[in-house]
């Protein structure tokens, strides 16, 4: 157990220095951009899912927890320890970034990467547009995690399509609320800025484990293996297998019976 929670403390650690880092230190007039951002939000969950899934199954994200529990795929005894490993990380984070971002002179830490809705949204899009936002989007990522790691899936594929999900919706909602989808990348960077960060942080929680809870009850459904269902595409799954060993999967290795 131990070996799993350092392993979720240290993705979810770079994926908020990674991710927000980013935002922090790459952005501004000749920065990275949006794009930039959203990539590099896809990169750490991509290269971390290959680097150290096989240990915890490369979470990274307490609605991601939530929403496989909820689709059968984690047992929910284990939800605490996860979750409490991910806001370590994610403060760990945080402090790291705030310490590099304050050691340059003259530096603006603007939102420090915060999420927001109102005023401290982007574009000042409104509370219930952002819990809209946060949900649908973060029960879209569930949904993509759950068929990607499913076993009728092509394993290899599934840091690749989890990552590019992420900068998918990196790219659609950073203009809306900065883009969470992960109430463990919000709550660092809130904490260390407090204030209206703070006081909204509630969204951020409460919007992305609603959509992770959805995705997870509609997935296990949906993937179910009852009838065995395979797509009459033109690349099937067979297919795939012959051109591509299984490997290791963002959520393998966890028996949800074992104790």
């Amino acid at each position: 157990m131990s070996k799993r929670m350092t392993a979720e403390a240290f993705g979810t650690f770079w994926l908020v220095l990674g991710g927000c880092g980013t935002a922090v230190l790459a952005t501004g007039e000749g920065g990275v951009g949006v794009l930039g951002v959203a990539l590099a939000f896809g990169l750490t969950v991509f290269t971390m899912a290959f680097a150290i899934g096989a240990i915890s199954g490369g979470h990274f994200n307490p609605a991601v927890t939530v929403g496989l529990t909820a689709a059968g795929r984690f047992p929910a005894r284990e939800i605490p320890a996860y979750v409490a490993a991910q806001l370590v990380g994610a403060i760990v984070a945080s402090l790291l970034l705030l310490m590099i971002a304050r050691s340059m002179p003259g530096f603006d830490l603007g939102g420090f990467a915060t999420n927001g809705y109102g005023d401290a949204s982007p574009k000042g899009y409104p509370l219930v547009i952002a819990l809209v936002v946060e949900t649908v989007l973060t029960a879209a990522f569930l949904m993509v995690i759950l068929g990607a790691t499913d076993e009728r899936s092509p394993a290899a594929f599934a840091p690749l399509a989890i990552g590019l999900a992420l900068t998918l919706i990196h790219l659609l909602s950073i203009p809306v609320t900065n883009t969470s989808v992960n109430p463990a990348r919000s709550t660092g960077p809130a904490l260390m800025m407090e204030g209206t960060a703070l006081a909204q942080l509630w969204v951020f929680w409460v919007a992305p484990l609603v959509g992770a809870v959805l995705a997870g009850l509609v997935g296990r459904w949906l993937f179910s293996h009852a009838d065995d269902v395979r797509s009459p595409g033109p690349i099937s799954v067979a297919k795939l297998d012959r051109l591509v060993d299984p490997v290791t999967t963002p959520t393998a290795g966890y028996d949800v019976n074992s104790k």
